[in-house]
């Protein structure tokens, strides 16, 4: 079984645009793949969601939705106001095992990235289930998407320090928008992350990605994307060449 969950430091930091980034390159190698969007709030029923952005941008077809709030809340409280049922932790546990694991057992698993909403503790019900129930529940490692800018340190530790606390894997720490032209704050806070993370950053994917048409977004992906997720990106160049005593 192949899972990935995918989380952000907190909303906004382009865990969508990672996600469809990891999903291209699996897919170039011919692994196939699903995403999963356990829950999508702030978007209506006929709108499209986060995984029309990696169906756009990845060329993925295998895209799961298990519940749709149109507030811009937490799936619990978003739930609530719609007077929506919430999301189901256990048959979302069920369903993404069975993506992963697959119905014959002739073919390739699949690799499964679950994007949650949010960052690693947001809630999804009012019993308090979380992304981090999640992971853990289905024994996967977690890639982190933060955000470059001032502030990203303190929520990435926390982040990580929620994660030891329920034994679950760092599969990597990734810069989802890194601008072309990043203040001294960001340039610093790659090596401190890289600290935090205990590992080289895993990858930074340039901002306005999202945009991209597929082909450009392939080569994005892949150069900035570390080998361990596909790619090509080497996080020692990275941080030689953003040094924050050189730039500027």
């Amino acid at each position: 079984m192949s899972i990935v969950v995918v989380t952000g430091t907190n909303t906004d930091v382009g865990k969508t645009v990672v996600t469809a980034a990891v999903a291209t390159l699996a897919a170039t190698r011919g692994a196939p793949v699903a995403v999963v969007k356990p829950a999508q709030t702030g978007v209506g029923p006929d709108e499209p969601g986060d995984l029309a952005t990696v169906r756009r941008l990845a060329g993925i077809s295998d895209l799961h939705e298990y519940a749709r709030y149109p507030d811009p809340l937490s799936p619990a409280a978003a739930a609530r106001l719609s007077g929506r049922p919430a999301l189901d932790f256990d048959d979302t546990v069920r369903r993404i095992q069975e993506l992963a694991t697959g119905s014959d057992s002739t073919q390739p698993r699949r690799l499964v990235l679950v994007e949650g909403a949010g960052g690693l503790l947001v809630r999804n019900d009012d019993d308090g289930s979380t992304l981090a129930d999640l992971a853990h529940a289905l024994k996967a490692p977690v890639l982190l998407v933060a955000h470059p800018n001032l502030g990203t340190l303190n929520i990435a530790a926390l982040t990580l320090e929620a994660m030891a606390a329920r034994g679950l894997d760092l599969a990597g720490i990734v810069l989802g928008s890194w601008p072309a032209d990043p203040d001294l704050a960001m340039r610093s806070n790659i090596r401190d992350l890289e600290t935090i993370g205990a590992r080289p950053l895993a990858g930074a994917l340039p901002a306005g990605a999202g945009a991209q048409e597929p082909a450009e977004f392939l080569l994005t992906a892949r150069a900035g994307l570390a080998p361990a997720l596909g790619g090509v990106f080497d996080p020692a160049e990275f941080r030689q060449f953003w040094d924050p005593r050189k730039a500027g």
